[in-house]
């Protein structure tokens, strides 16, 4: 594409949506890659629409020209999917964060794509809903962000992954097309579900600029707890226990190994001793704060009983369940150890013993002066380790002894992050030649010219990483 072509884009773009809507230059510089990833921004511009239409009309120009463009949420994911290049026109929907409608009847609400998580669960709390997705960058990541990648969080277990609180979405094509399914229902089986297109594919198929999210009732009781285990075993028995013994309300499992709780509790307000093999902190949320604080005692006591658990520390307030889960998302206290990378992984409950022993074992083995820290939503399968080297070493050595042995255990090398440009290399492990080959005639089909978020996920060339 020549650069009068780029040029004129520009020029359009501002006539079409303002000046303001269009930064160039050190506004694009000044704006870092991703939360951990400082390096600058680079592209041509960053436009900021404010409505479909106007994004409608963005992709119409860019279509025209063959200009590739790259989104941006909140910019908290961490597997690269919003770099981008030079040349790249770099589309935010930050000034799109209207809360259209909050609707009690139907519980459900209406939002624009780039309303940070928090502001939209703060609202469906103040009409007694509850949107119960939640994670760490609540404070920053979009609704728009958490769609394209399917995002988890603290609460899968119970709720499910954003996937499931999605009953209609609005998105706009790489040619400009607006698909509006703005559905209101839980049911709703007229032919193909066409908003799974956008869920969960980042960006690559088409950019999600309006959501139906599905609310549930407000919980009035909050039972916390952080447990130590002395053992994965005990861990393994303790999750089905609480799961069936508190009827479905437990809603969070998180499980920190011991080289995590030492290094993020530290200089915060520790709840238990230093000492256990595991940590877990457990959320029950019910109707009835009177009958359920008290069930909760109860189970507890009683999977101490069986031998589930060795020490229990129950909140007794909700600072004191805020000071829980400071610990639990104090991941950036594991970033201070040299050069850190991040990984999410998923596999089996029963086998996650096995295979953190086993990435362990390889880590000592090629970097014996590596700093390595494993936690993780388990009561979903998911497992983050957080890995500094130690040494000057490519990542790819790291990334061979995290994602390799999960073949074996039929895991899959991205729990809840998705794919972006980093896990690319790994996707075959977890994917079939068959389903990946899908997933590029899906981009064909929609795509044809591969301008959306070029080169994520996949590549279009029909290699698949490892051969």
């Amino acid at each position: 594409m020549s650069n009068h072509s780029q040029s004129e884009l520009l020029q359009q773009l501002r006539t079409e949506l303002g000046s303001a809507a269009v930064l160039t230059g050190a506004d694009v510089s000044a704006r870092q890659v991703g939360i951990w990833d400082e390096r600058p921004v680079q592209a041509l511009a960053i436009v900021r629409p404010q409505s479909t239409e106007q994004l409608s009309g963005v992709l119409r120009l860019c279509h025209a020209i063959g200009q590739p463009v790259v989104t941006h949420g909140g910019r908290t994911g961490l597997v690269e999917g919003c770099v981008s290049g030079p040349g790249d026109l770099v589309v935010s929907l930050e000034c799109m964060t209207r809360i259209e409608s909050v609707d009690e009847t139907n519980r459900c609400m209406t939002v624009q794509a780039g309303v940070p998580l928090e502001l939209a669960q703060r609202a469906a709390s103040d009409a007694g809903l509850m949107l119960p997705l939640d994670l760490g960058a609540r404070g920053s990541c979009t609704i728009g962000g958490n769609i394209a990648t399917n995002a988890g969080g603290n609460r899968v277990l119970r709720y499910g992954m954003t996937r499931e609180m999605v009953l209609g979405l609005e998105a706009v094509l790489a040619d400009g097309t607006v698909i509006s399914s703005m559905n209101k229902m839980l049911k709703n089986n007229a032919g193909y579900d066409l908003k799974q297109l956008f869920i969960g594919t980042e960006g690559t198929l088409g950019i999600v600029t309006r959501a139906v999210l599905r609310l549930h009732p407000s919980c009035r009781s909050e039972s916390t707890a952080f447990i130590a285990c002395d053992s994965f075993a005990q861990v393994q028995s303790l999750l089905p226990f609480l799961d069936r013994e508190l009827g479905g309300h437990l809603s969070a499992f998180e499980c920190l190994w011991r080289s995590f709780y030492q290094t993020a509790a530290a200089g915060l307000n520790a709840p238990l001793a230093d000492g256990s093999s595991h940590y877990v902190l457990v959320e029950s949320l019910g109707p009835d704060p009177a009958v359920d604080n008290e069930q909760f005692l109860a189970v507890l006591s009683a999977a101490a009983e069986k031998g589930f658990l060795s020490d229990a520390v129950v909140a007794k307030s909700g600072k004191e369940r805020d000071s829980f889960w400071a610990i639990r998302d104090n991941v950036e206290a594991c970033l201070h150890f040299g050069e850190s990378f991040v990984f999410d992984v998923s596999l089996p409950l029963q086998d996650m013993s096995a295979y953190v022993d086993q990435v362990l074992e390889k880590l000592d083995g090629v970097l014996p002066g590596h700093r390595s820290f494993v936690f993780g939503h388990v009561g979903d399968g998911n497992l983050h380790f957080v890995v500094s080297p130690g040494a000057e070493r490519s990542r790819a050595i790291v990334e061979s002894a995290i994602y390799q042995p999960l073949q074996a255990f039929g895991g899959s090398v991205s729990a809840e992050h998705g794919i972006g440009l980093e896990k690319k290399f790994w996707l075959c492990l977890s994917r079939s030649d068959a389903e990946i080959r899908l997933m590029q005639a899906l981009k064909q089909a929609l795509d044809p010219d591969g301008l959306l978020n070029p080169g994520k996920v996949f590549d279009m060339n029909g290699e698949h990483g490892l051969q």
